[in-house]
């Protein structure tokens, strides 16, 4: 998916053959084997990835996620669609990505502190606050990105916040940093809304996946005045078409684990969900999850991606048919995050903090920027957002190559 997107946008901007290898491949990429004590006194290896895709602007920024599915194809393509969305939003980073194939949900936190600790050991010749800044991604969260600062600042013999992002705030973690992913959505879809002239007040959303970004994009929207009726995760989906009460649902949810049996919505799954008819759609689960086979029955006016690459490209095509859809593509909708990660690597290495409402101003003045950016060039060239908010990313990496050369 990522290097299909790369050809038609490269035919798009015209980028010469022999730079175009040079923009797609991976500068680094990295697999590890992660033996591990296990509680029950056996030993068991797992597999950790991790993908460096450029250095030319920065350092390399991305998440890290724990998944029995996770590939180094996977990862590589994250971390490929990581250095276009730094790069439309302005961060001085190149794209990177990690994971380690396993079940979160199956080993102990004793297990899982082990094998954190094991991967950022492996890592540490090719990490670092200029080299390589790690950040919580599907399956890991604050506490992992704790015990691979402790890890990397024992080896270097004193602290080093600056390693990672999305720790606690209590060892240099950014205040509104956990929540900065959905935020920046909610924020996005009520810009999109001002664009398309829409009331947010009445408006319906459903979101698929309601997890840390999918919630507090719910939550964002819900402060705006639109009306979820429909919310899904690993186990299920809900729907009332009346609207969701979220906060009985976060109480249900904290004592149920999952939005499945919530007493005031009716049963669904995660099929019939995406085809639900509403305003807006936010797809914030895995991957491919809008294909061939559904997309001609999605019924939305605003596609907000929550998600790293939701939409395949074969479903893209039928969208770009579809000129009543206003489509946030993901490399915008979700920036939230690597946004407010920037923030705290900066703040970590001055040793300053700074409060929340300074965060989330920055956040906001900064997809501001980005969104109108790739709004004026969609409808000035009349291409679609997705190619849009890929051209200035992609055109910014390969002008910044350009103009550093090629050593030696």
């Amino acid at each position: 998916m990522a290097c299909k997107q790369f050809d038609v946008v490269a035919d798009y901007l015209q980028i010469p053959g022999n730079e175009r290898a040079r923009l797609m491949y991976p500068k680094r990429s990295l697999t590890v084997a992660l033996p591990i004590h296990c509680d029950d006194g056996s030993t068991r290896v797992f597999t950790g990835y991790r993908v460096q895709h450029h250095l030319t602007l920065g350092p390399t920024k991305g998440g890290l996620r724990y998944h029995p599915d996770v590939t180094l194809g996977e990862v590589a393509a994250l971390a490929m669609w990581m250095s276009w969305k730094c790069a439309l939003t302005g961060l001085p980073y190149g794209g990177a990505k990690g994971g380690i194939e396993c079940d979160p949900r199956k080993l102990s936190t004793a297990e899982l502190e082990r094998l954190t600790r094991r991967f950022t050991q492996e890592m540490i010749p090719f990490i670092g606050p200029q080299v390589d800044v790690m950040a919580p991604d599907l399956g890991t969260n604050e506490q992992v990105m704790a015990w691979m600062m402790d890890t990397y600042s024992v080896y270097m013999g004193h602290s080093v916040p600056s390693i990672v992002t999305g720790k606690p705030v209590g060892i240099g973690g950014s205040v509104g940093r956990r929540e900065a992913t959905g935020r920046g959505v909610g924020y996005l879809v009520n810009r999109a809304m001002d664009t398309l002239r829409m009331e947010a007040d009445g408006a319906t959303a459903v979101v698929q996946g309601y997890g840390n970004v999918g919630s507090i994009a719910a939550l964002s929207l819900a402060k705006y005045g639109v009306r979820v009726i429909a919310v899904s995760d690993a186990y299920g989906g809900i729907y009332n078409r009346k609207g969701i009460n979220l906060w009985k649902l976060d109480e249900h949810l904290a004592k149920s684990k999952t939005v499945t049996g919530f007493a005031e919505a009716d049963a669904i799954t995660n099929e019939q969900l995406l085809i639900t008819p509403c305003d807006i759609l936010v797809p914030a689960a895995l991957e491919r999850q809008i294909t061939e086979a559904n997309v001609g029955k999605i019924q939305c006016r605003i596609l907000a991606e929550a998600a790293n690459g939701p939409t395949t490209p074969e479903a893209d095509l039928i969208l770009d048919k579809r000129p009543e859809m206003f489509i946030i593509p993901d490399v915008l909708c979700n920036a939230g995050g690597v946004i407010v990660s920037y923030f705290e690597w900066v703040q970590d290495l001055q040793s300053f903090f700074w409060t929340e409402t300074e965060v989330v101003d920055k956040l906001f003045r900064t997809l501001e920027s980005a969104y109108i950016q790739v709004l004026n060039m969609s409808r000035k060239r009349n291409i679609s957002m997705r190619m849009a908010a890929l051209s200035v990313g992609i055109k910014r990496v390969q002008e910044a190559k350009r103009t550093r050369g090629l050593f030696p």
